[in-house]
């Protein structure tokens, strides 16, 4: 299991004096030039022109660091600042060469990973931009230069440990686990039968650790069905795992077969197992070719198999390829619907969604336990599995309980994040590299659009998670498994981005919330009632950044002055009490006082 080592916290989180700390958290020392988190180096700067989009060319002076860009303009009134974590370049390319004719033309292009670029122009003299180059590339791409990451050398303190979020008993544990029908097994303690699954797992009782290898045999990368949540009311499960390796051929497997007839009896229902494959038939039926499959009506005559026509990494990474393209620099004002719909991506996410609401209907019904699958376990499932675990279970909706339903659907089983983003490599046209976590996360908030007082967290909460989800700050994203993660002690060595959050809950409270136990969720997933989300891929453009709800910026003043209204009660209760002994004869006791104050709000 991977250790929990308590390295880096203090009590006296980010205060002294002489600081400021700006909005990503960073502290900026008044006698410095630039921003600098503990830890941090700056290696170089040099005077350049930044092309703005929008304002067009800026002078100014660029620093790097080891963990950021930092431009901040010479001129202007008021000051242009960009403040880039190296972590989020996708991309470094030289623009012109030292022929170039035309202003401006000679420089360098950076691609970024959070939907915008920058462009930086510098003077044609000597080999001006080489150093600038050679530096960027290098602390850009640590993996491919034989670095550390920055999270190995971030030296912040917080008042809370994040990588305590996370303990997989204990969520077992509040969900009812371990019970008559289902176990916990240690047989991947040290990853021997799946070296992408987590250390413990939860399974039938009735199958022993034995049938659990036979099943691996019969499972692409030996991601067998596991649980992943339990409806507390009708015992129906959700379960996840990766295609049967059916083949051309059609094999079949014995072990396999019974094992899910296995789980179809453990909650003591006798239909049938509800299989949903996420993927298009046509895809699943084309994986036979390679091996893989899925399950067939004769092999398992006890389950009933539904495909879900969600497209695969490379469908996803075109469409996001085209929605930047319509939406940064400038924004497709004169086609925007019929723009909007070519890149297809609000589609993908209505399906994505569409298809967690079956599921979760499917088990909160009590008519069936769920198994999910796509090919490999680690994308679609985790989409699917995690969302319909966010529509059932409340907790899920808090802030700690979102942080524990990423940390257990995503990161502890294996969702590919070093290959999927790309972090600290070069290689910007690596195949492997998808935008499945944003579209996770996208499909979040269209939930929480719909439902403005079901989730404890703010639309800030899942922008931070995204923009951390690159910058390489915190070790919660860093590589593909918990085995590797284990064995580059990632937990001993860096800090967890549940650290920074839970140390400064109320910057990403919800200010609407209202707790509600046991109530489950069904967002519409028609396309009529999804909308793309501005403040995230448009944020960086100054004319369509979106102004803060002043709904609930009212709110939270009205809070605010509540709150005083109560300081001051209390205040004059004190006083009052200490001026007369027998306070009985007061015409008004404290509490109707209170009422009255608090009923305005």
């Amino acid at each position: 299991m991977a250790s929990s080592s308590t390295p880096k916290y203090n009590s006296n989180s980010l205060e002294s004096s002489g600081k400021r700390t700006l909005k990503d958290g960073t502290n900026w020392e008044q006698n410095e030039e630039i921003p600098r988190l503990p830890g941090e180096t700056r290696v170089t700067d040099k005077d350049v022109i930044y092309m703005c989009p929008f304002n067009g060319p800026v002078k100014g002076r660029v620093y790097i660091t080891n963990y950021r860009l930092y431009l901040r303009s010479v001129e202007n009134d008021p000051v242009v600042v960009l403040n880039v974590p190296l972590g989020v370049i996708s991309r470094i390319e030289k623009m012109g060469g030292a022929s170039s004719r035309g202003e401006n033309s000679y420089g360098l292009d950076i691609t970024c990973k959070d939907m915008r670029n920058l462009r930086f122009a510098l003077k044609q003299e000597g080999h001006s931009r080489r150093d600038i180059f050679e530096v960027l590339t290098k602390y850009a791409f640590p993996q491919s230069h034989n670095l550390l990451f920055f999270a190995f050398v971030n030296e912040e303190k917080f008042s809370e440990n994040g990588w305590m979020v996370y303990n997989p008993m204990s969520e077992y544990r509040r969900q009812g686990l371990p019970n008559e029908r289902w176990r916990v097994t240690f047989i991947n303690e040290h990853y021997g039968l799946c070296d992408t699954y987590p250390a413990l797992l939860v399974v039938p009782y009735n199958a022993t650790d034995e049938d659990l290898k036979k099943v691996a045999a019969f499972r692409s990368r030996n991601r067998i069905p596991v649980l992943s949540w339990i409806h507390p009311e009708t015992q129906a499960v959700i379960m996840r795992c990766s295609q049967p390796l059916v083949g051309m051929s059609g094999k079949r497997n014995k072990d396999d077969e019974r094992y899910l007839d296995i789980i179809r009896e453990a909650n003591g229902q006798i239909s049938k197992l509800t299989i949903y494959d996420a993927r298009p038939n046509v895809n699943a039926v084309a994986n036979k070719a390679t091996g893989g499959g899925y399950e067939g009506e004769d092999a398992y005559p006890n389950a009933e198999l539904f495909f879900l026509d969600i497209h695969n990494i490379h469908v996803m990474r075109e469409s996001l390829k085209k929605l930047k393209d319509i939406v940064y620099p400038n924004v497709e004002e004169s086609h925007w619907l019929s723009s909007l719909e070519s890149t297809h991506w609000l589609e993908h996410i209505k399906l994505v969604l569409t298809g967690a609401i079956q599921v979760a209907d499917k088990v909160s019904s009590g008519r069936s336990s769920v198994l999910v699958h796509c090919s490999d376990g680690w994308d679609r499932t985790a989409q699917l599995t995690s969302l319909a675990m966010l529509m059932l279970d409340s907790y899920y909706r808090t802030i700690e309980g979102f942080e524990v339903l990423v940390q257990k659907e995503w990161i502890s089983f294996g969702h590919k994040f070093a290959s999927r983003i790309g972090h600290g490599d070069k290689n910007h046209a690596d195949a492997d590299r998808s935008p499945i976590f944003l579209q996770f996360i996208d499909c979040v908030w269209q939930m929480s659009k719909q439902f403005p007082t079901a989730f404890e967290f703010n639309e800030q909460f899942l922008i931070t998670i995204l923009d951390h989800l690159y910058s390489c700050r915190f070790g919660t994203f860093l590589y593909n498994s918990e085995s590797v993660r284990e064995k580059e002690k990632v937990t001993e060595k860096t800090l967890s981005l549940w650290s920074l959050i839970n140390s400064e809950k109320s910057k990403y409270t919800n200010p609407f919330y209202s707790k509600e136990l046991n109530r489950a969720l069904y967002p519409v997933a028609s396309m009529r009632h999804l909308e793309l989300w501005v403040s995230y891929y448009i944020r960086w453009n100054p004319r369509i950044r979106q102004q803060p709800n002043p709904v609930e910026q009212r709110y939270m003043e009205l809070l605010a002055l509540r709150d005083d209204y109560i300081r001051r009660l209390e205040e004059l209760q004190i006083t009052n009490n200490s001026k007369i002994p027998n306070s009985s004869a007061s015409s008004t006791s404290p509490s109707q006082m209170m009422s009255q104050v608090q009923t305005h709000f």
